[in-house]
């Protein structure tokens, strides 16, 4: 009997269908696979450290569910609807051991605090593929031994590393030089010596190596190597007279055959020297090779054709050769360093150097094409680049108010009133569903945060840092061919959706994500990443998202308002705000608002509050009938 018509149809497709996805890794899936793994982690850590205090005893692995797990000594998980361990905050415990090797089942986590305990033998240096994303590592105060691994330097989202009060030995590894995105290192206290890494020296202070007898360098000390007896200090100095006098006649024979006693080559041998010395000094080292008369008459590109010709030369006078004193606290750090640049004219632009740009010429100028061809009011416009040798310049508009992050906790300004946070949430909305929604291809931003919100002189949002992501990829062969989540743009901690800790692909509900959490921000008046909960600057173990569930599920919703707009005649239309800002911050992406929802939410929320004007030449026309399942 010949088979039935519709067997015949899902035949192909039968033969077809991809083989069953394998069994996640440990802590690389989602579902129930990384609460166990969790768990694994947390009933490793009691069993393999000594706990004599009786610290751990809350841990009761009997009950196992997620309003148990979240709520054990010392933890803190992502959200209260699942035991996905983000902090482990155990100081000051007593606890004794090694560093466990269960930690490994953490992988999630950002925070690893076992400072003040009586921990000892070495750092593993597998630490760092244990728990990838550690944005905070502090073993401070323990009786850890060994040398410093070079391995510390994998923990590629580490903004904080301390290390100080233990027996550790050795150098201290170059490879710490890598790590970007570190703003505080502690190192004090232990048996290091050798040479200081001169990144390292140059970007932290004293503080950060004392106690360390046997380092040198920069900023312990200005040289390194053995002090000389009498003898040998006399050889050296006759043998620098001696060298001194060759070098002399060697140079003036040179200069009397080439006749280029004063040219531009001398001054450029100098500038190391003499004016490099300063640049080094104040972190623009860089700048220095920039002075070169050929690299100061290359042309600034402008994507529309100005009056007057711009070039290199006249963003240098602008910036002061980018001194430290221009530079703004405008977009993301770990994209590039931004100048403020006044020209002659008294036109402001913000200029930015790129960090890291591997892409060869003729690729970031493609790149800078489409880029600049990005016009909405609430984006901030790229209105040229600059190719000059490696170095790779952007010029923006400037934007008058700075970032939002600086703006929301200047101190002694008033704070922002409610229309004006209502005004800036629904333009930074616009524009952000304009990029998901207004191509057929969305373009997605990735590194979203309250400092890639700028502010122009009127208080109107515009998202800035828009495509740059995709120009500080690491080269091929250094993890080139991988998500720039995975390369260090994982994104500003606080921001991340929680997805990406097991699948670190930039999508729309990631950016979604990330524009919840600066709602709470706008409302709450907290950080993302570090929430004062009273007076006495006492902080809250865990990001901002984190403390707003934790006052939700206590029926403390109110306490989330900052003070001053309450009691103002808003709570209604606060009430509605943070109604949109926990629909962008589901922990599961499916259930999550996009932006084209989140956009129509807020301009109903902001109805007869001038922040509802339409953009008809800016249509949202794609996308929007999967826009709540991407």
């Amino acid at each position: 009997m010949p088979p039935p018509r519709l067997l015949l149809l899902l035949i192909p497709f039968l033969l077809l269908a991809p083989p069953a996805a394998p069994q996640p890794a440990p802590g690389s899936g989602s579902g129930a696979a990384p609460q166990e793994d969790d768990l694994r982690c947390l009933r490793g850590v009691k069993k393999e450290l000594v706990d004599p205090d009786g610290r751990l005893s809350s841990w009761d692995f009997t009950n196992t569910s997620a309003s148990v797990v979240c709520n054990y000594n010392g933890i803190t998980c992502w959200n209260p609807q699942e035991s996905r361990v983000i902090s482990l905050s155990l100081s000051g415990f007593g606890l004794q051991g090694a560093l466990p090797s269960s930690l490994q089942y953490c992988r999630a986590a950002t925070t690893l605090d076992l400072s003040g305990n009586a921990l000892s033998g070495p750092i593993p240096p597998a630490l760092c593929d244990w728990v990838p994303f550690l944005v905070s590592l502090d073993l401070s105060s323990n009786a850890l031994s060994g040398p410093l691994p070079a391995e510390l330097a994998n923990c590629r989202f580490l903004n904080s590393l301390k290390l100080a009060g233990n027996q550790l030995s050795g150098q201290i590894p170059a490879s710490l030089a890598r790590l970007d995105r570190l703003k505080s290192l502690d190192l004090s206290g232990n048996r290091l010596d050798g040479q200081i890494p001169p990144q390292l020296g140059a970007n932290f202070g004293k503080d950060s190596f004392s106690g360390n007898s046997g380092l040198c360098g920069r900023p312990v000390s200005s040289r390194c190597g053995k002090g000389l007896g009498g003898a040998g200090l006399g050889i050296v100095i006759a043998a620098g007279v001696f060298g001194a006098a060759a070098s002399l006649l060697l140079a003036y024979f040179f200069w009397r055959c080439t006749g280029k006693g004063k040219g531009g080559r001398r001054r450029q041998r100098r500038g190391g020297s003499e004016s490099g010395g300063a640049a080094v000094e104040d972190g623009s080292w860089w700048a220095e090779r920039l002075r070169a008369a050929h690299n100061r008459l290359a042309p600034v590109s402008l994507f529309q054709k100005p009056i007057v010709k711009v070039k290199l030369a006249d963003l240098m006078a602008a910036t002061q050769d980018f001194n430290t004193s221009h530079i703004v606290v405008a977009g993301s750090s770990r994209a590039g360093t931004a100048y403020q640049a006044v020209l002659r004219d008294g036109s402001a632009l913000t200029v930015k150097r790129l960090h890291s740009c591997p892409l060869s010429e003729k690729a970031f100028r493609a790149e800078m094409g489409r880029i600049g061809q990005l016009r909405h009011p609430n984006i901030v416009p790229l209105l040229g680049f600059c190719v000059v040798e490696d170095e790779r310049l952007l010029v923006y508009k400037h934007m008058e108010s700075g970032a939002l992050s600086s703006v929301m906790k200047k101190p002694g300004e008033a704070p922002l009133d409610w229309a004006t946070r209502l005004r800036i949430a629904v333009g930074a909305a616009r524009g952000l569903a304009w990029l998901h929604h207004g191509f057929q291809v969305p373009q997605i931003h990735q590194n979203l945060s309250s400092s890639a919100v700028l502010l122009d002189e009127d208080y109107e949002a515009r998202i800035t840092d828009v495509g740059l992501t995709r120009l500080v990829r690491m080269a091929p062969g250094e993890g080139g061919d991988t998500s720039p989540f995975l390369n260090g743009d994982f994104g500003e901690f606080g921001y991340v959706a929680p997805e990406y800790a097991s699948n670190p692909v930039g999508t729309m509900k990631g950016d979604a994500y990330a524009f919840g959490v600066i709602l709470f921000e706008l409302v709450s008046g907290q950080e993302a990443a570090a929430v004062v909960t009273d007076v006495t600057g006492e902080g809250f173990k865990g990001t901002l998202v984190d403390w707003v569930n934790q006052l939700k599920a206590s029926g403390r919703i109110g306490d989330v308002v900052d003070k001053p707009l309450r009691g103002k005649g808003h709570d209604k239309e606060i009430e509605e705000f943070l109604k949109v800002a926990f629909a962008c911050t589901q922990p599961r992406p499916k259930e999550r608002y996009s932006m084209y929802r989140a956009y129509h939410s807020l301009k109903g929320i902001g109805q007869g509050r001038d922040v509802s004007e339409q953009f008809d030449e800016f249509p949202l026309s794609y996308n929007k009938e999967d826009s709540d399942t991407m």
